[in-house]
C-alpha cells in the first residue's frame, strides 16, 4: 500500500471522530489530527474552507470527506480491491 497524506479535523466528545480514528488505526493508516476543541485556529482553517462540521478528512489534500463515510475513505485510500466507490453498503463489489 502506498502512503497517503491524511489530515483529520476532529473535536472532543464527537463519536464520529472516535469511530473514524479507530477505523484508520485498524487499517494501519498514518494520519495527522487537528483538534478544533483545543486549537481555535484549526476551527478557523475549516471555516475558511466553508466547512462547519467534523470529522473532516483530507486524503492527499483532495476535497474533504465529511463525517465518518467508511467506504468513501476506504476508496480514497486505495484500500480493498474495488476500482470504484460505492456508498451503498460495506463489501459492495467484493
Amino acid at each position: 500500500m502506498s502512503e497517503h497524506q491524511v489530515t483529520i479535523y476532529i473535536g472532543d466528545g464527537n463519536s464520529q471522530c472516535t469511530k473514524l480514528l479507530q477505523q484508520l488505526d485498524e487499517w494501519n493508516v498514518s494520519y495527522l489530527t487537528k483538534n478544533i476543541s483545543h486549537h481555535p485556529n484549526y476551527r478557523k482553517e475549516l471555516q475558511d474552507m466553508g466547512i462547519f462540521g467534523i470529522p473532516a478528512t483530507f486524503v492527499d489534500n483532495q476535497s474533504a470527506i465529511l463525517g465518518f463515510q467508511k467506504n468513501k475513505i476506504k476508496y480514497a485510500l486505495g484500500l480493498g480491491n474495488n476500482s470504484y466507490y460505492s456508498p451503498f453498503y460495506e463489501g459492495y463489489g467484493n
